[in-house]
């Protein structure tokens, strides 16, 4: 159930991010259905009532949040701000200063609570008064698309209407004013294509935001001057100054995460990464910046070496923006995570344990089960030259020849000097019509062991088989009686006429021993070939 419901949250954190907040509060709805006690959904789901404007919810969602886990801050936040939405500002300012109380130190609250502050003190006059604050002009006049703007008459002469008559919101009617507003707080509305065109709501409704915000990138740029000469004391202590003077801005704390990924404190690298999230999503960052703080979480569990762990990060990473290197990333781990559990599978005793069964079928003639039993112990121990050798001549019974040079070739790599190896390559090639490659396998078995005479015995018989022309076989197949009682049994045609069209076949009938002999008895006549 816990898995369903953190799926469905991953899931409703995406529709969130894509600003579906529909969708999100149905899936964070039926994620609480399997997971009532878990805060974090009502948080984030009081977070998406907020972006509808469904602020009763809101604070309904945000206080069952702070009921479930009463030290989670977050929890105070989200009530603040629907209070905040509620225009009931006298008790957000109580609860984000319950919030502090458990977090001294916590930013974000500090920040709403100080807005709460300035917005109950402003609820009594109009909320566009800065119009008239030279501060605010001089953003505008300093900014080169605010100046572009005010050369259009209309627009001037509405910024000049909103200085003497702040209390006309009628006139926030026109977007061309509504983005001048934008310009001038420090976030772009830009001009719709006929959709209703509404402001986020910022939590330092003033001019003085773009100075912060400006300043924030300043001890930015410090911090990374810091950290490129690995002064990295000094770079906290910048991106801690930035994200402090603009704690909406995630990339302060994935710069953070940075630091402490380069001082190998992984714990501090994804508390930051997590942070980052958080932040971002409430803001709606760049799914860009949400994927790479994932990226780096994986980073951290790579170099913990959690590679399972590490490839969830990823994919979530992927899931928020396909980085060509984060995939590769995650491929060059998915590599070590294998590695890693055959390396933990690996053991030498059940891997004899499992050979010993394997021979056991294999003496029975039962190859299918051998063959089970053999690739359970090359699992075990794929070290052993003769687990191949022995799954080879298993595979070279059920008529698998290819397969059975496959082994073959796996064993002289683990042991080239595995007489053994050879001697199977070279039947299966010989089976196979592949005279030249099996003359050239016996003639290095005969480097190995000069006086061995199954290889001279392969080398003889590829030397006639190469002689001797198709009409030649045809005519000494018509000649052995053995041959033609097996190519007159209707049940025998009906059984090559299906190897023909179906390969797949052969391994069902040859498990039946007196069709195996059948088949092996054309095979070496060569009257069929299983190249």
């Amino acid at each position: 159930m816990a898995n369903q419901a953190e799926e469905l949250k991953l899931k409703a954190n995406e529709a969130f991010q894509a600003n579906k907040n529909d969708e999100a509060i149905d899936l964070y709805s039926q994620a609480i259905a399997l997971d009532e006690k878990n805060h974090v959904l009502f948080s984030n789901r009081s977070a998406a009532y907020t972006k509808l404007g469904k602020y009763e919810d809101a604070l309904k969602d945000a206080e069952e949040c702070i009921t479930l886990k009463p030290d989670f801050t977050k929890g105070y936040s989200r009530k603040g701000a629907a209070l905040s939405f509620l225009k009931r500002y006298d008790e957000a300012i109580n609860v984000y200063e319950e919030g502090l109380k458990i977090d001294p130190s916590n930013q974000q609250l500090k920040t709403d609570l100080k807005t709460a502050q300035n917005d109950s003190k402003k609820s009594s006059s109009s909320p566009f008064d800065f119009f008239s604050d030279p501060k605010f002009q001089s953003e505008l006049m300093t900014n080169p698309k605010a100046r572009e703007l005010l050369k259009d008459p209309e627009t001037a002469m509405l910024m000049k209407m909103m200085q003497e008559q702040p209390n006309n919101t009628a006139l926030l009617q026109n977007p061309k004013l509504m983005q001048l507003i934008g310009i001038g707080l420090g976030f772009d509305i830009g001009m719709s294509d006929g959709a209703d065109v509404k402001p986020e709501r910022n939590t330092n409704s003033t001019p003085n935001k773009v100075n912060e915000q400006n300043s924030a990138e300043a001890e930015k740029e410090k911090g990374n001057e810091a950290y490129k000469k690995k002064d990295f004391e000094a770079a906290l202590q910048h991106y801690d100054k930035a994200s402090e003077l603009d704690p909406k801005n995630m990339t302060y704390y994935t710069n953070k995460a940075a630091v402490h990924f380069e001082q190998k404190r992984w714990d501090d690298c994804i508390k930051q990464c997590e942070q980052a999230i958080e932040v971002g999503r409430e803001n709606k960052a760049d799914y860009k910046l949400i994927a790479k703080a994932y990226a780096r979480m994986g980073n951290v569990k790579a170099q913990e070496k959690d590679y399972e762990a590490a490839i969830k990060f990823y994919n979530t990473s992927l899931a928020e923006h396909r980085n060509p290197d984060i995939l590769k990333k995650k491929q060059e781990v998915e590599k070590l995570l294998k590695e890693k559990e055959k390396t933990a599978y690996n053991n030498p005793e059940l891997a004899e344990e499992e050979k010993k069964k394997g021979n056991e079928y294999f003496q029975k003639a039962d190859y299918p089960n051998a063959l089970k039993h053999y690739t359970e112990a090359i699992k075990r121990n794929s070290s052993d030259a003769k687990l191949y050798s022995n799954r080879a001549a298993c595979y070279a019974k059920l008529m698998e020849f290819p397969l059975a040079v496959k082994d073959c070739e796996e064993g002289i790599k683990l042991d080239p000097k595995f007489l053994k190896c050879y001697l199977r390559k070279g039947h299966a090639l010989v089976a196979m019509q592949d005279l030249g490659q099996a003359m050239s396998t016996y003639g290095k078995a005969l480097e190995i062991d000069p006086y061995c005479q199954e290889a001279i015995d392969g080398q003889r018989q590829c030397s006639i088989k190469s002689n001797t022309d198709p009409d030649e076989i045809r005519k000494r197949a018509a000649a052995d009686p053995e041959i033609q009682q097996i190519l007159g049994d209707p049940s025998m045609r009906m059984i090559l006429e299906q190897m023909q069209n179906d390969p797949q076949a052969l391994r069902d009938h040859l498990q039946n021993p007196a069709i195996a002999q059948k088949i092996q008895k054309l095979i070496q006549s060569g009257i069929i070939s299983t190249r």
